[in-house]
């Protein structure tokens, strides 16, 4: 069979949403932003609602969202895009606004902003994408970084008596009455993606029916920060993050799983 029989576009099985810009992904190879990217904009192109979307990027590895997702977004300073896109959504509530965010800003500089918007339990979606470390700032420990993790700030490791406890941000969310879905996934395979595209969907359905805030937290690598290639990055990301950040729904329609 030649070739040209089989390009056809009834046997197309994939091809990129033009909510993905042809701008160049900047972020180092293996990780999990843009396969993130990719999902949230198939979800939203899927929906019909790409001239409805309004997406809040704040500062870290994700501040350069807006070249890669093709519709309409606005920068806030670090840790506040959740106060943002509470003003958007109080000013538009019709439309549909999503932060995306890093541990960083939203589980450190912005865990203020983070936990009052899901208390109120404002009409949007909060992506969180949790590698366990500043990523773009030069690899220093997050509020998510392991016991035991060495970052450039912990250099033998992250100790719980003086640093604390690594901060299980999605399980402390899900216990808010104003957030009706909470859930952490991955992206790191096939299986993977398609559980967090349903999650995103399933996010951004809420918001379709005003039924409040959607939490949806990835949990990624960080091969440049970790030191690691990609693949040795996602083995560690399974056998280190995964046990403490537990895979699944947290919170479904209102109600702790």
């Amino acid at each position: 069979m030649d070739i040209l029989d089989i390009i056809k576009p009834e046997n197309q099985v994939f091809c990129k949403t033009k909510l993905m810009t042809d701008t160049a992904l900047s972020y180092c190879p293996g990780c999990g932003h843009g396969t993130a990217h990719n999902l949230a904009m198939e979800v939203i192109d899927e929906m019909g609602i790409s001239e409805d979307t309004i997406g809040v990027a704040p500062v870290g590895c994700s501040v350069l969202a807006y070249d890669f997702m093709n519709i309409d977004i606005t920068q806030a300073a670090h840790g506040r895009a959740p106060a943002v896109a509470t003003a958007i959504a109080r000013c538009w509530p019709d439309k549909y606004v999503f932060t995306y965010q890093g541990d960083g800003d939203l589980a450190a500089i912005g865990t203020a902003e983070t936990i009052h918007a899901c208390n109120r339990g404002e009409n949007i979606v909060i992506i969180f994408v949790n590698n366990g470390i500043y990523g773009m700032t030069g690899g220093q420990m997050a509020p998510t970084t392991l016991e035991g993790m060495r970052s450039s700030t912990s250099p033998y490791g992250r100790e719980i008596d003086t640093m604390g406890s690594p901060l299980k941000m999605t399980e402390l969310i899900a216990n808010l009455p104003g957030v009706q879905y909470v859930t952490r996934q991955a992206v790191h395979t096939h299986k993977h993606a398609r559980k967090a595209k349903k999650a995103l969907r399933k996010a951004f359905e809420n918001t379709r029916n005003k039924k409040g805030l959607s939490f949806v937290e990835i949990v990624s690598n960080c091969n440049s920060g970790w030191k690691m290639n990609p693949i040795e990055s996602n083995i560690w990301m399974e056998e280190n993050m995964f046990p403490y950040f537990p895979l699944g729904d947290i919170k479904v329609d209102g109600k702790l799983k």
